[in-house]
C-alpha cells in the first residue's frame, strides 16, 4: 500500500443473500481475524469506498442500488464478490428474477467463492483487492501524467 495517502476503505453491500456470508465478513472484523490489520477501513458511504465487498446474487430489485453504490465510488475502484452467490448466482441463478452473479451487473476484480466463505477467505480476497486497486492507481496516475502532457 505504499502508493497510497490514506488507507483504503471498504463498503460491504448485500445483493440478496442468505445472510451466511454477511455473517462471515462481520467476522472480520472482530478482534480474532481483525481485516483492519491490514490497513482498511470499514465505511457506509460509497463515496468515501474504494473497495465494494459485495454478497448475495443480483436480481431486479438490488440491480439499480448495486448499480448505484459502484457509480457513487471514486475512481480507482474495486470490487470483490463474496460467496458462491455473488460469483455465479449460487443455489438462486435458476430464479426467474435474479440475473446471475455480481459480474452480470458491474465489473469485478476478486472472486471469492465458497458457501458461506470463510473469514480467512475473505480476508485474503480483500488483500488481492487491495492489491488490485494499487495497479489500478498505478495505471491511473500514469494515464493522468500522459494526458497532461499531451
Amino acid at each position: 500500500m505504499s502508493y497510497f495517502k490514506k488507507s483504503p476503505w471498504i463498503i460491504h453491500y448485500d445483493a440478496t443473500s442468505c445472510n451466511g456470508c454477511d455473517i462471515e465478513v462481520l467476522a472480520c472484523l472482530t478482534p480474532m481475524y481483525d481485516v483492519e490489520r491490514f490497513g482498511v477501513i470499514n465505511t457506509g458511504n460509497p463515496k468515501h469506498a474504494d473497495i465494494l465487498l459485495i454478497t448475495g446474487s443480483v436480481n431486479e430489485q438490488t440491480k439499480e442500488a448495486v448499480t448505484n453504490i459502484y457509480n457513487q465510488m471514486p475512481n480507482p475502484k474495486v470490487v470483490v464478490a463474496v460467496g458462491v452467490c455473488a460469483c455465479s448466482g449460487g443455489v438462486f441463478r435458476e430464479c426467474y428474477n435474479v440475473y446471475g452473479g455480481v459480474d452480470k451487473v458491474i465489473p469485478v476484480d476478486v472472486y471469492v467463492p465458497g458457501c458461506a466463505v470463510r473469514p480467512e477467505a475473505i480476508i485474503d480476497g480483500v488483500v488481492k483487492g487491495i492489491g488490485a486497486l494499487e495497479a489500478k492507481y498505478t495505471e491511473y496516475k500514469e494515464s493522468k501524467k500522459a494526458g497532461t502532457k499531451s
